[in-house]
């Protein structure tokens, strides 16, 4: 079967199987799966991706079905759209307090309390492998890695005196807590890594 094992197929069945109990669980609340996936991405996505474009990247949709799907979390009163502060053109979105204390339901919050009942060993190298996996399928596919600033090349440790860090993209600078979010141009390590070890010089 194109030179794949046993063990091979069974890993990504698994990982379909998971999919499809995780699609399953987000049927609630009125809301579909996407609309839910778009509210936990607005939540966490820092200044560079709170944005409709970055959304629609990030789901790897299209622009329209993602459209339909802010105005429908809009109607319901957990999305708002606002004027991007460093781009008068652009859109900025956030969550309502409705759409903050409906995340706090958030089904997926159950297969995180399965992972949490594993081994400290297991859930890290679970963690570690599906990361790693999702950047690897991301990359052939030509999307958009995303990722935790910190994690990121372009991010530099070194505060300045206001305690804050540095985006080595824009050079803009960033707080602690933004450090945290999710962002649309994030390069992992290893891909710097990599382009490195392949440059001449």
């Amino acid at each position: 079967m194109h030179g794949l094992s046993l063990p091979d197929l069974r890993v990504s069945e698994l990982i379909d199987r998971v999919g499809r109990v995780t699609r399953g669980l987000q049927f609630v609340n009125g809301l579909s799966p996407a609309q839910w996936e778009a509210l936990r991405f607005i939540a966490r996505a820092n200044r560079y991706s709170s944005s409709p474009t970055a959304l629609a990247k990030f789901l790897g949709s299209t622009k329209g079905t993602v459209s339909q799907t802010l105005i429908s979390l809009e109607k319901k009163g957990y999305v708002q759209r606002l004027r991007d502060e460093r781009d008068r053109r652009g859109i900025r979105l956030e969550l309502t307090p409705a759409g903050l204390r409906l995340l706090e339901t958030d089904p997926l919050l159950e297969i995180d309390k399965a992972v949490a009942c594993l081994p400290a060993y297991e859930k890290e190298a679970l963690i570690d492998g599906l990361k790693r996996m999702l950047r690897d399928v991301q990359r052939k596919l030509g999307g958009n890695e995303f990722g935790i600033c910190d994690d990121c090349s372009l991010f530099s440790a070194e505060q300045d005196p206001k305690g804050d860090y540095q985006c080595g993209l824009t050079r803009e600078s960033i707080t602690a807590e933004e450090t945290q979010l999710v962002c649309v141009n994030f390069k992992s390590q290893d891909e710097d890594a990599a382009i490195k070890a392949t440059s001449p010089g």
